[in-house]
């Protein structure tokens, strides 16, 4: 250390005697690069593992704590209920009742709907509305999401099985390999929390996920025309071009126009409540309870009429009683397992996209903290239980999520009083739907769907970066073009190509100085700014890795080549220094030190000193093990751009 700090110190010495007395007078003091003091490879091992894994260090509370308080905790942990419990009131109570009551009152239309998009018996639906949310409610930690079969999951669960097994034709294989996807979904959902690999959902981008929603909200009201115009023979396809074909061929002899006037005259009103409930807050409910009142209302006026008889479809019978136990209809052998493990972890990755995206919005509309992790776990828990008691893939619903927070519900009890609504329906109502029409539950669940296509945020995504909108409407022209599932993997794959362009072709900006000051910035954003006389100044804004180091290596030199050409015909100095900005690199790994040395030799040749500023610990370290520090100069690394400049160009910064 001795060797090494007195050859700086002669390094300086160097500098110091080189520049002029009234430079003297002025030269500010320039602090040296610090080098992190090394690490052994444990420790580092262990470090990056808590950062990527536990960077929100969930065993803080377990620290100095007693055996039975640990204990305690660890269960607070797996059913926060045990917590928030404890200063539970009447008032709590009171309006997680209201709010329990008012989402029942809109799940229980939505979930008939949605079980016929997964081309289930309806009371499918009710089920997946009464066990998963007393699940969530134990174990999930977000006061405001409803849990419930939502409509885009219902559709690509449909979509998907119906490409294995048809459901028309082998009904018990079909109901056996949706309740194995139900499994695997719940599986993939707990996994990824117990693992904390909550991450990976993120590589699903905003823009692409907007695109998705819309086009599987539009694909989704295009299958209810079926049940809203009273066609009898439909296309098993999802496809725009498909379901328009089959519904104009149908129109001269397979639409019923009495179908049409109930599901008509209910859509408007629906449509009516729901915009009166955007307009005016306080009236909420009366959004809310539309879809009950237009099934109550339907069914009375289908059985006083015998509209059944004139060709209008009803519901018929919904199985009376609670869910059965459905573990001995779960694939765990045979062909079907592998296919319902590959349905299941991609419908289970959607659900956990839109109830993380839900919990997230509502969290912080009320200002707490949501762990992902752990409701990853609680979402999969509740789906695995549900998957061995008849029901199929629920998540958080947005339309119920917002209902519910604005009922004013303040924990998740509100899913337990929809449960026990729920419940009662199996157990007294469910007979009362016999009469009820499909068009009216089409109307619901267009209704419903039409908030997912979301024209402003496409319009804001186009606005910012035209790149995502790219992503956004690729998903979208995917679900209403092809398929559900083409639609998701053109999301997906747009997302992931976004990524690896910008980590295989990083921003690199040319800085120059701002007037009267000492800082560089990308002259492009600051066109006042100024270049250095003989002195290029690059910035790197991205880590140096393997997928981009020759593209930095090569735009650096392109930029050289052009600089000089410009200064020669000009007939100004050429470039003596190359400051490289290296304070957004947070990282570079062998082949980005490789590129540095490559450029440095390649620099040599022309006569140009390359010169590093404020490269960060991880890089520091890493050009020190690389012995690159001697190649370059000790000399030639500075902890600002200013003080490179000011050190390599003394005349140009004294004369300003």
């Amino acid at each position: 250390m001795a060797v090494e700090d007195e050859m700086k110190a002669n390094v300086f010495d160097t500098t110091y005697n080189s520049l002029s007395n009234h430079q003297r007078e002025e030269l500010p003091y320039i602090h040296k690069v610090g080098v992190p003091p090394k690490q052994s490879l444990f420790k580092e091992f262990k470090s990056r593992v808590k950062e990527t894994f536990f960077a929100d260090d969930p065993l803080r509370p377990f620290k100095d704590q007693t055996r039975a308080r640990k204990f305690l905790l660890g269960l607070q942990t797996i059913f926060p209920i045990l917590q928030w419990g404890r200063d539970y009131n009447f008032a709590k109570l009171k309006g997680d009742l209201i709010a329990g009551l008012t989402i029942a009152s809109l799940c229980i239309p939505q979930d008939i709907g949605y079980a016929n998009l997964a081309n289930l018996d309806p009371q499918y639906g009710l089920y997946s509305s009464f066990v998963p949310p007393l699940i969530y409610a134990f174990m999930g930690s977000s006061r405001d999401i409803a849990i419930g079969p939502v409509a885009v999951v219902s559709l690509l669960l449909g979509s998907m099985l119906q490409d294995e097994i048809d459901h028309e034709h082998h009904i018990e294989e079909y109901r056996r390999l949706a309740f194995t996807a139900t499994f695997f979904a719940g599986i993939t959902q707990a996994t990824l929390g117990f693992l904390r690999l909550g991450f990976l959902i993120d590589f699903l981008s905003h823009a692409a996920i907007v695109g998705f929603m819309g086009g599987a909200a539009i694909t989704i009201a295009l299958q209810q025309l079926k049940g809203f115009l009273g066609i009898q023979k439909f296309t098993k396809k999802t496809d725009i071009v498909s379901v328009m074909r089959s519904v104009f061929s149908a129109a001269h002899h397979g639409w019923n126009w009495q179908t049409i006037l109930i599901g008509a005259g209910f859509l408007v009103f629906l449509l009516f409540t729901k915009q009166l409930g955007k307009k005016k807050k306080s009236l909420f409910w009366v959004a809310a309870i539309a879809p009950l009142i237009s099934v109550v209302l339907s069914t009375l006026i289908v059985y006083l009429t015998h509209a059944e008889k004139h060709g209008v479809q009803i519901v018929k019978n919904i199985k009376k009683g609670i869910n059965p136990s459905s573990v001995r209809q779960i694939y765990f052998t045979g062909d079907y397992v592998a296919k319902g493990f590959k349905i299941g972890a991609v419908a289970g990755m959607i659900a956990l996209t839109e109830a993380t995206a839900i919990g997230r919005t509502f969290a912080s509309m009320k200002d707490y903290e949501l762990d992902g992790n752990k409701e990853m776990v609680a979402l999969g828990a509740m789906n695995i239980v549900g998957s061995m008691t008849s029901c199929y893939v629920a998540t958080g619903s947005f339309s119920r999520s917002a209902v519910n927070y604005m009922a004013g519900c303040h924990t998740a009890v509100s899913n337990i009083v929809m449960s026990c609504v729920v419940l009662l329906t199996l157990e007294l109502i469910t007979p009362l739907f016999k009469y009820t029409p499909i068009a009216i539950i089409s109307a619901i669940i267009i209704s419903a769907v039409i908030g997912l296509i979301d024209f402003e945020a496409a319009i804001l995504i186009w606005k910012i970066d035209k790149f995502d909108f790219i992503a956004c409407i690729g998903a979208f022209f995917g679900v209403i073009f092809a398929s559900v599932e083409i639609g998701l993997l053109i999301a997906v794959a747009i997302s992931f190509a976004k990524v690896l362009l910008q980590v295989t072709r990083p921003r690199i900006a040319i800085l120059g100085r701002l007037p009267r000051t000492t800082v560089y910035r990308n002259i492009e954003q600051y066109p006042e700014a100024t270049k250095i006389p003989g002195v290029l100044i690059v910035r790197v804004d991205s880590a140096i890795y393997f997928s981009n180091s020759n593209y930095v290596k090569d735009r650096i030199t392109r930029w050289l080549i052009d600089e000089e050409e410009q200064l020669q015909a000009k007939g100004l100095p050429r470039i003596e220094f190359l400051i490289v900005d290296m304070s957004p690199v947070t990282d570079i790994d062998t082949s980005g030190i490789h590129s540095i040395e490559q450029l440095c030799r390649s620099l040599k040749k022309k006569d140009i000193q390359i010169i590093l500023a404020n490269p960060g610990p991880a890089v520091i370290d890493k050009l020190h093990a690389s012995a690159i520090t001697e190649l370059i100069g000790e000399q030639h690394i500075f902890l600002t751009v200013g003080d490179a400049v000011f050190t390599c160009a003394p005349k140009v910064v004294d004369e300003s």
